[in-house]
């Protein structure tokens, strides 16, 4: 759903009925369970069931499909220099290399092996205010995010198998498949050592300008799984965003992290900040306090069991 809202510009409340999304009643819900047998269709008939056509193709964010080119309002600027075509003969780092980079920038795999726990404090910031969170983490896979809001804590985690979410207000409910795999890229506290392990293959992109500067484009592969791509800055070799996907029956679902404010932090640098960019928001995290290698039971990261409804009281004899 989370693709249909993106790829249409509406809110859940454009197809479903408020607090009863089991309800056929709304004509926009039935038109849009056509409009995915047609995408099904003419992916099955024309690409080989491959997903090419989405409903993004069309409508381009807006409700209605998009069927007339829309006219500029300026002239179209040439290509900044900066990332103009390179040259054929214009030499560039293979993958092994970046990524070779990449490790060295954060400190090295022995410097990495040093550090067996992270605890972080900060702020996260939505674009209606900011919070205090917490961040802990745990070697090889285990991390739990704990945002304090207004009205209750809010907590992200992944225990080593699998991802979970929680609320002050509902029950901790399970990631799906596709989230779990996303964040146990995060939870992967020596990602800079384990990338070579962790993917079958790795393609170099075409450098791109990410924010003032050029980054190095690596687009990593793994059976069953959509890419990764990850851009390293190409003075300092080290991570500045990660763009990961999560398939769904009718597209994929982009979620994007920028990487800035690396530390020196025990030995190993880490980034003291980072933005998580969905179609539907984003959210940025800055860290002010940091302790490492300090005890974090593993209970920590551990979905808290759903308490059982109270025995019902048999009546005493007599009574009602």
């Amino acid at each position: 759903m989370q693709f249909v809202s993106a790829a249409l510009g509406v809110e859940c409340q454009f197809c479903h009925v408020k607090d009863e999304f089991d309800k056929d009643d709304k004509k926009t819900k039935q038109v849009a369970r056509q409009m995915m047998q047609m995408q099904m269709a003419i992916n099955k008939e024309n690409f080989e069931g491959r997903r090419v056509v989405s409903c993004y193709s069309c409508h381009r964010g807006s409700r209605d499909p998009v069927a007339v080119p829309v006219i500029p309002d300026e002239e179209p600027k040439p290509a900044d220099a900066a990332n103009a075509k390179p040259k054929d003969n214009a030499p560039r780092p293979t993958p092994d290399q970046i990524l070779d980079k990449y490790l060295q920038a954060v400190g090295g795999a022995d410097a990495m092996k040093q550090i067996v726990t992270r605890v972080e404090k900060g702020t996260i910031t939505f674009p209606g205010g900011q919070f205090p969170v917490e961040v802990f983490a745990k070697a090889p896979d285990k991390r739990i995010s704990v945002a304090h809001m207004t009205g209750g804590d809010q907590m992200t985690a992944f225990d080593g198998h699998s991802g979970w979410l929680g609320s002050a207000n509902r029950p901790p409910r399970d990631m799906t498949v596709q989230e779990s795999e996303a964040f146990r890229l995060d939870a992967d506290f020596n990602f800079a050592a384990d990338l070579k392990q962790n993917f079958t293959q790795f393609r170099a992109g075409r450098p791109e300008k990410i924010g003032d500067a050029m980054a190095d484009l690596v687009i990593a592969i793994r059976q069953g799984q959509p890419p990764l791509r990850l851009y390293f800055d190409q003075q300092s070799g080290l991570l500045v965003r990660m763009v990961r996907y999560a398939d769904t029956p009718l597209g994929r679902n982009p979620t994007q992290v920028d990487y800035g404010d690396y530390r020196d932090t025990g030995g190993v640098k880490i980034p003291y900040r980072w933005t998580v960019a969905r179609t539907n928001g984003r959210f940025t995290i800055q860290i002010d306090q940091v302790q490492q290698n300090v005890a974090i039971d593993d209970s920590k990261f551990a979905k808290p069991a759903i308490a059982a409804a109270p025995a019902a009281v048999k009546a005493p004899a007599g009574h009602d």
